[in-house]
């Protein structure tokens, strides 16, 4: 009967109900359970039953995500944490931080953007293409400064990682799907665009961007060894080399594999696919004002963009070029990330360009995840909003007709929606 029905809306050009597929698909497991100790890092965490690699488990990938790394084990010669755990962190290991990072560049006379080209060493030497300028160096020579040419500069927050293998599961399809929707609800006002993106662990494959501000990165592997890099300025297999080698005293690739054939990056990837969805405060989430706010956050457009529910691909989809395999853990969940992880026009971007191929995109950021919201003190991009009304009344460009209708709530209403945003 399932069967027929669900072939029955194919014809018809409707999606099957989350009820009519067969199997149907579950709720992601939801928890702050990664908590951040000095003693015995990852012993009192719980994953989301991730089977992981033989030999390995969800301790030692939290522990490793941990560490703090010096000189002698690939700091540097610039970066700016010395863990993962120091930008992701709140309030557990995988969560958003108040840190920031900095990205800098030009435009040249045709109007395309170029990465800039710090001096450092006193100007004795130049790093070229830098895709970030770290705040940190481990020796004075090597301290970056951004030149005054490059003029197009903006700061960046660094994002929540929990619940990031379910993004990592969702299906290209789904996401093309919800930008051909949005599209046509709001008569193309809002416009979300999917861009392909390189996969470092499978040259010559493409992805629909997810991951990072630009959307930069469509698997979780090639996310987190850029960010080994360009944050601890640690190489591995995937990103080869450093940025300069003044002050550098290790050998490339500094992350090599351990006794059980995983490399950091693989035990860091390991980690942020076992983490769960953040959870929602579940009194606000129950009150009759988390109630009729999440009422108002649809009846005024929000969800356009901060999608509320998404279902991962099925268990055994072959994703990322051919190199992951969807686990049971992560197939065919329902989360509710309030996202569609598309590229949008705010009017808030500072014109930075992180995939070389899409330059329309400087103007643009992804869409952030609203969970873990309610975990937050400061908001967008670069953490200047002090408040989510003016988080909200940043929203321009492709959302200024939301940020209008939010201006004509009464002031209780207004409330009522933030006290929605508060339980996320």
């Amino acid at each position: 009967m399932i069967r027929r029905l669900s072939l029955l809306l194919s014809l018809l050009g409707l999606q099957t109900p989350l009820w009519a597929q067969n199997p149907p698909p579950t709720e992601a497991p939801s928890g702050f359970d990664t908590p951040t100790l000095v003693q015995s890092p990852g012993s009192q965490s719980q994953s989301n039953g991730l089977v992981e690699p033989a030999g390995d488990s969800f301790v030692l990938d939290q522990k490793i995500y941990e560490t703090l790394h010096d000189v002698t084990t690939g700091l540097g010669p610039l970066f700016n944490a010395r863990a993962c755990s120091d930008c992701h962190q709140n309030p557990v290991s995988g969560g958003a931080s108040q840190f920031t990072e900095l990205r800098a560049g030009h435009r040249d006379p045709s109007g395309t953007f170029v990465n800039p080209t710090v001096p450092v060493n006193d100007g004795a030497a130049t790093i070229v293409g830098r895709s970030i300028v770290n705040d940190r160096a481990v020796v004075p020579e090597a301290q970056e400064h951004i030149p005054a040419k490059e003029n197009l500069r903006e700061l960046r927050a660094t994002l929540i990682t929990l619940g990031d293998g379910f993004v990592e599961s969702i299906d290209d399809s789904t996401l093309l799907a919800i930008a051909a929707q949005q599209r046509k609800i709001s008569h193309g006002q809002i416009h979300g665009e999917a861009i392909q993106v390189p996969m470092f662990e499978a040259p010559g494959q493409t992805r629909v961007g997810r991951f990072g501000w630009k959307a930069q990165h469509g698997s979780l592997l090639s996310f987190v060894a850029d960010a080994y890099l360009n944050e601890m300025g640690v190489t591995s297999r995937l990103r080869l080399t450093d940025t300069t080698t003044i002050g550098k005293v290790t050998s490339d690739p500094e992350d090599k594999p351990d006794a059980l054939g995983l490399a950091d990056i693989d035990h860091f990837t390991q980690f942020i696919r076992g983490t769960k969805v953040p959870p929602r405060d579940a009194a606000l989430r129950a009150s009759a004002s988390g109630i009729a706010g999440e009422q108002l956050f649809l009846q005024i457009g929000c969800n356009t963009c901060h999608v509320q529910t998404i279902v991962t691909a099925k268990a055994g989809t072959v994703l990322n070029g051919g190199t992951f395999v969807v686990p049971e853990a992560l197939g065919n969940k329902i989360i509710h990330p309030y996202s569609d992880f598309l590229l949008h026009d705010l009017e808030t971007a500072g014109g930075i360009v992180q995939t070389p191929q899409f330059q329309d995109t400087a103007f643009k950021f992804r869409t952030p995840p609203l969970w873990g919201l309610r975990m937050r003190p400061r908001f967008m991009h670069d953490l200047r909003s002090l408040s989510l009304e003016n988080a909200i009344e940043r929203h321009q460009g492709e959302a200024e007709h939301v940020t209008r209708r939010f201006h004509e709530l009464s002031d209780e209403d207004k409330q009522t929606l933030l006290t929605f945003l508060n339980s996320l």
